[in-house]
């Protein structure tokens, strides 16, 4: 009983001392190239890569601890998955530091917000793939393991190609979807962080997976749709060519309101609202009816978060203040007393009997 408890014994101080050592030498020479960040990013890979160490040292060295020899095979066959699935998640951990090294000197380098998001979305599909490609190279290698698998391989290469038109059928729909996302990341059709619209809901683009994308409402909700959705339908993207928004506030006034005073307040509000960015204003009168007139006032901001600020505040001030100072400009109802029917048999005139007049409403 003494054999395996050495065995294991100098596995585990094998793996932790090569652990350790690597993760020295990633330090140091992450401390000596400040600018090149793949070095601190290797240092995740620690953990499994003393998974893949400590799992190897075992795999060829269990038979020489004598130990449960009628399950020899068994206990072989279970210590080759783990050493698959391990080197498996060791792959994804260096590709994921050399992306994020990747990206990250390329954010360093770049000053264009809408640039980085179209290369973090890309960046981030990228990932995805090469997960999903390694996962099912690890899943077929672990099956391959067992000789029950390898002899059905033959029959099973025969029946593939008819296997292939059914499956390619049955997921026409997924398929498609996996196209469109390869077609979104590498297309710049839609980005993470693009404020868009879709099905009449404004918000912003969450997430981005090879089949679906969800999007963030601006009252926290989550909307998720099938990304092949943003490339068969149209839909508005508040973010292409820059963030930069021009927001609209209505007005219906009467007649009598006074336009280049709420002209001169739409200014003094604009002034004390942080959200606008002070590129454009304005207010005009955009129609007319025989009762009120529609008046429009502009201004812009950074962003849609800040335009949707900027709107409410706008409209709020301005007929707060209309409300306050100049209550005639709002606009009335016109009222009159219906017209005494042809037989004379209703009276609809007024109680005191004067003739028909008009009312504010």
């Amino acid at each position: 009983m003494l054999r395996p408890l050495i065995v294991i014994g100098a596995a585990v101080v094998v793996t932790l001392a090569i652990g350790w050592l690597a993760d020295r030498l990633l330090r140091r020479v992450d401390a000596r190239n400040p600018q090149t960040p793949l070095w601190g990013l290797l240092r995740r890979c620690r953990i499994p890569l003393q998974c893949v160490l400590l799992i190897a040292l075992l795999r060829g060295t269990y038979r020489e601890m004598k130990v449960l020899e009628d399950h020899e095979a068994g206990i072989g066959q279970v210590l080759t998955l783990l050493l698959i699935g391990s080197c498996a998640w060791l792959v994804v951990r260096i590709a994921a530091a050399v992306v994020e090294s990747t990206y990250a000197r390329y954010a360093a380098r770049s000053h264009d917000p809408a640039r980085l998001r179209r290369v973090r979305t890309q960046v981030s599909l990228i990932m995805r793939v090469v997960t999903a490609v390694v996962g099912v190279v690890a899943a077929a290698a672990m099956l391959l393991t067992f000789p029950a698998m390898r002899t059905v391989g033959t029959s099973m290469l025969a029946s593939a190609g008819v296997l292939g038109i059914v499956a390619g059928i049955a997921a026409q729909s997924t398929l498609g979807n996996l196209f469109a996302g390869f077609q979104i990341a590498f297309g710049d059709m839609v980005r993470l962080g693009d404020t868009v619209v879709v099905d009449g809901e404004w918000g912003t683009v969450d997430e981005i997976t090879l089949t679906f994308l969800t999007v963030r409402t601006w009252d926290e909700r989550r909307i998720t749709m099938p990304v092949s959705y943003f490339t068969s339908k149209p839909f508005e993207n508040w973010s292409r060519g820059g963030a930069q928004m021009t927001g609209t506030v209505f007005f219906h006034l009467d007649h009598s309101a006074p336009v280049h005073e709420m002209r001169q307040k739409l200014h003094d509000i604009l002034r004390e609202c942080k959200a606008w960015d002070g590129r454009d204003w304005g207010l005009a009168v955009t129609d007319t009816t025989p009762t009120t007139i529609q008046v429009r006032a502009l201004a812009t901001a950074k962003d849609a978060d800040d335009i949707w600020t900027v709107r409410v505040t706008v409209r709020e001030q301005l007929i707060g203040w209309l409300a306050d100072n100049h209550p005639y400009a709002l606009p009335r109802i016109m009222t009159s007393f219906a017209a005494p029917h042809p037989n004379g048999s209703a009276d609809h005139s007024a109680p005191d009997g004067s003739s028909p007049r008009t009312g504010r409403g």
